[in-house]
Formats: structure tokens, C-alpha cells, sequence
């Protein structure tokens, strides 16, 4: 590591003062464990992602040690049972790991995300008993890698025109397609994959790293999500074994479950990244003097911070509401969808208005805003764009499909 690296992570480190906005006394509602939970996170982020996550932005390079050091911290399929070596936490404490992460990047919590929500939930809800065995205790300390693989380049919004293919064929499925925009793909040891077969049923598969005719070619050159790896999958006649199939869904209704459990994490996710950006925001207000004093005392600066730490109450309750309603499996998808746009939108907006607040000191990464917000512009359209979940809220109070 160069001297001006280690100088600048030492740094870093020493100024990492974020304090937590809590204007509703919204830890009140929270139990001891989530309190536990928050701390050790939040005191993780401040001692290994800060220090380090604008110079692996800026490289656009993904800092893999971390997901090792997330499994130790029980961050990866927190709220799966113990039994498989996972956290047996409820959706709330869920929800607070990943709102931890993000604060520190968007990138971060996406490792978790698709590893936890992804991978790991996919194969705890509809694998068999040998499968979870196989595989849940290794995803949970990151001994081995997972991603995802739904969306195709063609088919984003719409995944029941997937092209993405299978038959039976002796003991084996074969596998044929490509997925698009999928985290962790480059460096995965497995990967789920959902395809069609002839008849147009949905299936999950497990495919392994090594399987001939997988291959997961990385996508260069995003300017968001920088510290995440991103790829493709590409199948080409891949014989996945049939105890590799997931036995118990058929349909779209299993990749979409799993994707509400991540879109209820993103939506927890995204207040993370606006109280970085508020708290970062609000400490410079007091800090920066022009024409005589702070800028926090001009009505205009305050205007902009009031509207931010009321944007993040409301989203902060939606989540704890959303939470509750998740721990009695009553949390309905299109609930998720309304949270999960309301606080991403929320949380670019308030990334956008503290960048102002910054003027050009914003736009350097001497401070979060600016990786906060090309993130949040990812965010904004991964897991159901901000449209289609608008659709999702319109098409539950009027029951009438606007998809048809």
C-alpha cells in the first residue's frame, strides 16, 4: 500500500463522525438486539469501509475481503435459521444491517443483498434439505460466493419473456442463455438461474463454477456501483445436474419472491445513504462561513436540511411499519414496491441537495455525496425501476393491470 493510501485511510478513519439523525425518537420502537445489531455494524462500517470505499470507488475496484468480514459479522442471510449457520435475526434487525451498509456504500450492501436475499433465501425457501445443507453454511461466512441471474439484456421489467432456456435430457438439465447486470457474477462460485423450458414453466437451477459452458464475463465501465462487480452470465449447453434443480417453485413467483425480500432490504438500504449524505451535509452547514457566518443560518440552507431530515423520518417510520408488518409475514409485495421507491427517490434527492450544500467541495471525494448519488441512480432502477413499482402501487388500489 503507497504512503499517500495509507495516510489517506488513517484519515479517513480519524473523520468518520457520522452521527445517526433520530427526530421521531424512532429508536424507542426498537428492541435491545436491534440496538446491538445497529452498533456492531455502524462500528464495522466506520473501521473498514469508510476508510477505504473512495479509493476502491474511484478504481473501480471491488473490495472482496469485505464479504469475509461481513459473514463474521452475521450480515450475510441474517434472518435465515441458525440451523444452517446463519443469524436467526428478525426482518427488523434485517433491515438495520442493510441501512448500516449502505451508509457506508451502495455497493457494500449489494454484496450482502444478492448473497443473503438472492442466493441464500432462494435455496432456504424452495431447495431441498440436502441443498441447504450444501450450501447455506458456506454462503453465510463467505466461503463461497453467490449471484443471481434473472434479467437478460433484452428482458428487464418484463422477466416472463425470458429466452434463457432448459430441457431434461438423461440425468441433467441442459442450459442455454445469457443474463445480464448481475452482482457478484465475475468472482461467484454458484449462481441461481432461472429459465423456461418448452412449455414456458420457470425453473431454479443451482449452477456451480466449473460446470462446462459457464462463464461469467465482467461489464467494465459504470460510473455507479463502482466498488461492486458486475457481470454477465453466459450459458452455453451447461449440463446442471437434476439434484441441482430447486425443487419446490415453479413460476415466476419464485425469482419475484426473492426479489421482494431484497427490495425490502433496499428499501431500509437507501435511508443509510441520505443520513450520510444529511449528516455530512449538516456538519459542513455549521463549519463553512460565507458573507460573515455558517451557511446553516441562511433560510435557504435550512430550507434544504429541514425537507431532508423530514423526508428521512417519514422513510425511516415506513421501514419500521414494513418491518413489523415482515416479522408477521404480513408484508405484502406491492408494500415493498411503494417503500422501496418512496426511500431510494428520497435518498437521491437528498444526496443531490447536500452536493449543494457542498458547492464544489461536493463534487470531490473528500465527502459521500457524489458515490452516494451515482449509486442511488443504479439503486433508483435495479429490483423493479422507479416506474414499474409505481405500477405495482397503482395496479394494488385499482386492481387494474397497466402491464396488459
Amino acid at each position: 500500500m503507497s504512503t499517500s493510501l495509507s495516510e489517506s485511510i488513517e484519515k479517513r478513519a480519524k473523520t468518520d463522525q457520522f452521527e445517526a439523525p433520530d427526530y421521531y425518537n424512532i429508536d424507542e420502537l426498537l428492541t435491545e438486539e436491534h440496538l446491538l445489531v445497529r452498533t456492531a455494524v455502524r462500528d464495522w462500517v466506520k473501521q473498514e469501509v469508510t476508510p477505504i470505499i473512495e479509493e476502491y470507488s474511484e478504481k473501480a475496484t471491488c473490495p472482496l475481503h469485505l464479504f469475509k468480514q461481513m459473514g463474521e459479522l452475521g450480515a450475510l442471510g441474517p434472518s435465515l435459521p441458525e440451523k444452517y449457520g446463519c443469524g436467526g435475526m428478525d426482518e427488523i434487525s434485517y433491515g438495520i444491517i442493510m441501512q448500516e451498509l449502505e451508509r457506508g456504500d451502495s455497493g457494500v450492501r449489494s454484496m450482502a443483498s444478492v448473497q443473503g436475499s438472492l442466493v441464500m433465501y432462494p435455496i432456504y425457501r424452495f431447495g431441498s434439505e440436502e441443498q441447504k445443507q450444501k450450501y447455506l453454511p458456506k454462503l453465510a461466512t463467505a466461503e463461497i460466493i453467490g449471484c443471481f441471474g434473472l434479467t437478460e439484456p433484452d428482458h428487464g421489467s418484463d422477466p416472463s419473456s425470458m429466452v434463457t432456456n432448459f430441457r431434461e435430457e438423461g440425468d441433467a438439465y441442459i442450459l442455454n442463455g445469457a443474463k445480464m447486470w448481475i452482482t457478484n457474477s465475475p468472482i461467484a462460485d454458484i449462481a441461481i438461474v432461472w429459465a423456461k423450458n418448452s412449455e414456458g414453466i420457470v425453473r431454479g437451477f443451482i449452477v456451480e463454477r466449473g460446470m462446462k459452458g459457464f462463464t461469467t464475463p465482467e461489464i467494465k465501465g459504470k460510473w455507479s456501483l463502482r466498488a461492486s462487480i458486475t457481470g454477465e452470465i453466459v450459458l452455453e449447453e451447461v449440463r446442471v445436474p437434476k439434484e441441482n434443480i430447486l425443487p419446490h417453485v415453479q413460476g415466476l413467483k419464485g425469482p419475484l419472491s426473492c426479489l421482494s425480500k431484497a427490495r425490502y432490504g433496499i428499501s431500509w438500504g437507501a435511508i443509510g445513504a441520505a443520513m450520510d449524505c444529511y449528516d455530512a451535509a449538516l456538519r459542513y452547514s455549521k463549519e463553512r462561513i460565507q458573507f460573515g457566518k455558517p451557511l446553516g443560518q441562511f433560510q435557504l440552507t435550512q430550507k434544504k436540511l429541514a425537507e431532508m431530515i423530514t423526508e428521512i423520518t417519514k422513510a425511516q417510520l415506513l421501514a419500521w411499519r414494513l418491518g413489523t408488518l415482515a416479522n408477521k409475514g404480513k408484508a405484502t409485495p406491492a408494500q415493498i414496491s411503494m417503500a422501496k421507491r418512496n426511500n431510494v427517490w428520497m435518498a437521491l434527492q437528498i444526496a443531490r441537495e447536500a452536493r449543494q450544500i457542498h458547492g464544489g467541495m461536493g463534487i470531490t471525494n473528500e465527502y459521500p455525496m457524489m458515490r452516494h448519488m451515482c449509486n442511488l441512480e443504479t439503486v433508483l432502477t435495479y429490483e423493479g425501476t422507479h416506474d414499474i413499482h409505481l405500477l405495482i402501487t397503482g395496479m394494488d388500489v385499482t386492481g387494474l393491470n397497466a402491464f396488459k
